[in-house]
């Protein structure tokens, strides 16, 4: 029942309708603390039956209110578990949600002449137009530079609970720019679009892992240090979203209930080492429904990556561990 204001407020979906599976939602109404960024990105809303009355003890508003100061579009009384399965079986798909055409035709004319994901370049319209600092819970411990591809707020609060100070800068931030700010540890943040055109941020990463400063990167970041390893990116049927996704963790054999928001992935073996310009490299975690690649592991430099997102607001909290092994990453570098 909870989790739907995060959802709205991540910067990953800009662009894209949501459809909520779960049949009940805006339940416990919205709150001031709880939003993943400034805003809402959704670009249009699709639920079954939206709560008429929202009611918890931290909420400060309604849903269906929220919505509209923000001028986010959304439709109610669908079948959102068929439209769920219709979207396993025919892949994700330009849609559509009107206010103001009426007409069927000339709608559905509009969603087919709007841009596919396949190309799009948005981390520019995500990001933080200047630099912020998260500061370290307590003792500090280490300064991070993270390049905002479309961060959530709760990778810098994770960050900030093991002592670490995390600076937040743009996406058209140079590698002097990231280390600038006394970085002991670079991160490469989730974001929207496809990691095909994300040329520069390739190279952020390349020249970062040449001067060997520890890196990690979630989702999108991951895609973009796939890519600057040497991997190609290609876009799922319908890609991997909300809870409950098993990923194996390879180093240790257990298995994760996850998060997931992505719709490309990283095109590597599964059962092999590979030599890159950096070193070996290897996949660490993988999906067990698809057997898509959802982290790797370089072993010659130190850089990792996952797929989904141990950072999850309001959860899963399986791969929350992933924030501690970053941390000794940069205690062994």
């Amino acid at each position: 029942m909870t989790g739907y204001q995060e959802t709205l407020t991540d910067p990953s979906y800009h662009r894209q309708v949501v459809v909520q599976t779960a049949p009940h939602i805006g339940n416990t109404g919205v709150n001031g603390e709880d939003d993943e960024s400034g805003r809402i990105w959704v670009a249009g809303y699709v639920v079954r039956d939206p709560a008429r009355i929202g009611s918890n003890w931290r909420a400060t508003g309604g849903l269906r209110e929220r919505l509209a100061a923000e001028g986010v579009v959304g439709i109610s009384g669908v079948d959102t578990r068929a439209l769920t399965r219709h979207l396993r079986e025919r892949g994700a798909m330009r849609v559509g949600v009107s206010t103001v055409e009426t007409d069927p035709a000339a709608l559905r004319e509009r969603v087919l002449a709007s841009p596919e994901m396949v190309g799009a370049d948005l981390s520019a319209e995500v990001t933080t137009p200047e630099r912020y600092t998260v500061p370290a819970d307590g003792e500090h411990r280490y300064t991070v530079a993270a390049l905002d591809l479309g961060i959530k707020r709760n990778v810098p609060r994770r960050l900030a609970a093991r002592g670490v100070t995390t600076h937040v800068l743009p996406a058209t931030s140079t590698v002097d720019d990231l280390l600038g700010v006394g970085a002991d540890a670079v991160f490469l943040s989730p974001g929207p679009g496809d990691p095909a055109t994300a040329d520069r941020a390739v190279g952020l990463a390349r020249e970062v892992m040449r001067r060997r400063v520890p890196l990690f990167g979630i989702c999108f970041g991951s895609q973009i240090l796939g890519r600057a390893l040497g991997f190609g990116t290609y876009k799922l049927r319908y890609g991997h979203r909300g809870i409950n996704q098993p990923v194996l963790d390879r180093a240790t054999g257990k298995v994760e209930v996850t998060s997931h928001n992505h719709g490309f992935a990283v095109d590597a073996p599964l059962d092999q080492v590979v030599d890159t310009d950096f070193g070996k490299v290897e996949v660490s975690h993988v999906c067990l429904n698809d057997d898509v690649v959802e982290g790797l592991r370089a072993l010659d430099v130190p850089a990792f990556t996952v797929q989904y997102h141990p950072e999850a607001a309001a959860g899963t909290h399986d791969a929350d561990y992933l924030f501690d092994r970053f941390v000794e990453l940069v205690d062994r570098a």
